[in-house]
């Protein structure tokens, strides 16, 4: 399959050109269905010489190219209307058979918080354009509205209120929320995507009708969009760049469910981070010992750690109520001993980084980690059920 892509330099395009390549390249085996030979990626700065050869050879078309912020309001004639009747001019002229996708918006239905614009009138024109292609040539089109889009790769201050919230907030810069109680429909790009190589390759484009600016997905839908979107107040989306943006100083991750919005919201985040950002230095407390050092938490999920032993030292000797650990020796050897409070029996286990095990600290016993090597640290990751309460800490001496 040969596929083009217009807007292929833009923020949907680049995502979309990337994954494709992936599977073209065979480095994405997760659509063995998939068969690309080349994918032809046209922009501002492509030739009305490639267009033509690009529809001439094309199987497939994803339509992204469009306007959304230009200087002057009609160059959203141009841009989106214009541009999508050269695409689709030139693909008759050529006889093409292909599919295509065109690439639009929610604010095409003119209604809601968006009223009419004439961003959304340009889209809806597009819009029409494709359908009426379609009908006259008899090739499948698909016509997505997409809600407001979000991402690695976007433009700040342009693309999305989000990627603007993301790469200020990263910085240090300030960020202007007029109201936190308004709700945005969010679409992050990687299931946009998802859904463009999955369903709409597929001839199996997830469609829609809609009330207002909500999709309501049927069969029998004339539109088509991503069911995997969210809704997300301004308030609680700032809250959490936030809080995950002091990650230096407390080293608390926030809750993140698979699928869930807070998880995509914080991808999107760090693929801003500025190059001084990706390191952080978590705080190590040393003793004659060995050291200590607290790497993540995340209340709802406990803590990990590492800690290094030096050698013939012991460490431990204590005891909890509830708390319970695991302890994965990574590097050097270590003899971890655990006994219930109240009874004699002791459980002994010999462990090394050549094999890593993960040995429960159970409630209730006694336990230590000796380091038995005579020249090496042992290196061990810990991980608490619980973060570290001093106020509550469950930690109690007692030598095994």
């Amino acid at each position: 399959m040969n596929i083009l892509v217009t807007g292929a330099k833009g923020f949907i395009g680049k995502n979309l050109c990337e994954s494709l390549k992936c599977v073209r390249d065979g480095k994405d085996r997760t659509r063995p269905w998939l068969h690309i030979e080349d994918i032809y990626e046209y922009d501002i700065d492509s030739s009305p010489e490639e267009l033509s050869d690009y529809c001439r050879k094309a199987d497939f078309v994803f339509h992204l190219a469009g306007v959304n912020r230009p200087k002057n309001e009609k160059e959203f004639r141009t841009g989106n209307v214009g541009l999508s009747g050269d695409v689709l001019s030139e693909l008759s002229k050529q006889g093409s058979t292909a599919t295509v996708v065109l690439s639009s918006s929610v604010q095409a239905t003119l209604s809601g918080r968006f009223g009419v614009s004439e961003y959304g009138i340009s889209k809806r024109d597009a819009e029409e354009l494709v359908f009426s292609y379609g009908e006259k040539t008899g090739v499948p089109v698909y016509v997505y509205r997409f809600p407001n889009v979000a991402g690695k790769w976007a433009r700040p201050n342009y693309n999305s209120a989000i990627v603007t919230f993301c790469y200020n907030i990263s910085r240090g810069l300030p960020v202007t929320v007029n109201n936190r109680e308004t709700v945005l429909d969010i679409l992050f790009v990687e299931d946009l995507v998802a859904e463009l190589i999955d369903n709409a390759l597929k001839g199996t484009p997830s469609r829609c009708d809609f009330e207002g600016t909500d999709p309501v997905f049927k069969e029998t839908g004339r539109y088509c969009g991503c069911p995997v979107t969210y809704k997300a107040s301004l308030g609680s989306i700032v809250d959490t760049l936030y809080a995950f943006s002091d990650f230096g100083n407390t080293l608390v991750i926030p809750e993140m469910k698979e699928g869930s919005f807070e998880k995509k919201l914080i991808s999107t985040f760090i693929s801003y981070f500025p190059g001084e950002k990706v390191s952080v230095c978590p705080k190590t407390s040393s003793d004659s010992r060995g050291s200590f050092t607290e790497l993540i938490k995340n209340p709802g999920f406990g803590q990990i750690s590492v800690n290094v032993t030096r050698p013939l030292e012991t460490k431990g000797q204590h005891w909890h109520h509830a708390k319970w650990e695991i302890f994965t020796v990574v590097s050097g050897r270590a003899l971890i001993r655990e006994r219930q409070i109240g009874s004699d029996t002791v459980i002994e286990k010999e462990v090394s980084g050549d094999t890593p095990e993960n040995v429960f600290m159970l409630p209730g016993y006694t336990h230590s980690i000796k380091n038995i090597s005579e020249k090496d640290d042992l290196v061990t990751i810990m991980y608490a059920n619980e973060v570290f309460d001093s106020e509550r800490p469950d930690t109690f001496r007692e030598n095994v």
